[in-house]
């Protein structure tokens, strides 16, 4: 039903997903080129169908900007897979207690004083029957 009097068809975000960031990136400049002219016709008087193509437009429009933030994030994530550090947008999100909690490594620490007693007091084994 869109396609009919609109001049660019309904975006679907499968479609996008294929395609290279510069066609994309002249894809969302069309669109917006398109909202433009539709709202200045709406200022003007225009018809019924013209104002609905506007919420299609803007829908369109979120569609593009979402594959083109989606394949940037994979980019970075894909990079910063090995690494020692990553962006704070690129860690796991999980609760506030869970990120503070401390690392196996800094659990397993040991001091002094406790090493000393584990020594001193070694667990007692007992023979049982």
């Amino acid at each position: 039903r869109f396609a009919n009097y609109c001049m660019a068809p309904k975006v679907k975000a499968k479609q996008l997903r294929g395609k290279s960031k510069t066609d994309l990136e002249k894809q969302l400049h069309t669109l917006k080129t398109e909202l433009a002219t539709l709202r200045v016709s709406k200022v003007t008087g225009g018809g019924g169908s013209k104002l609905s193509k506007i919420r299609l437009l803007r829908k369109s429009i979120a569609r593009v900007l979402t594959v083109m933030n989606t394949s940037t994030k994979d980019a970075l994530r894909k990079f910063y897979k090995n690494k020692n550090f990553r962006p704070r947008d690129l860690r796991p999100k999980l609760t506030r207690a869970k990120r503070k909690d401390l690392t196996k490594k800094q659990k397993s620490i040991k001091t002094v004083r406790q090493m000393r007693k584990e020594r001193a007091y070694p667990p007692l084994v007992y023979a049982v029957r």
